[in-house]
């Protein structure tokens, strides 16, 4: 799979395994957004993580929220 500079929409990606893709895909020298409901957790991981990060809170049952996350991506 080509990673380097594709962007991907990571859900539950401030923790866990999602927090592990999110890390995978960006030293892979892609773009993530973390698309998460927990802002703590994934604005620090975003922060951490830099340029090549961004968070968006989201509920994927909420159809406005995952269009959000696509918006960010």
């Amino acid at each position: 799979m080509q990673i380097n500079n594709k962007a991907f929409i990571v859900s539950g990606g401030a923790s866990g395994l999602g927090a592990a893709t999110v890390r995978a895909i960006v030293k892979a020298g892609g773009k993530a957004v973390i698309a998460d409901l927990n802002s703590d957790t994934g604005e620090a991981l975003a922060a951490e993580l830099g340029e090549a990060t961004r968070f968006c809170r989201t509920d994927i049952c909420s159809e406005q929220d995952v269009q959000a996350a696509v918006d960010t991506a």
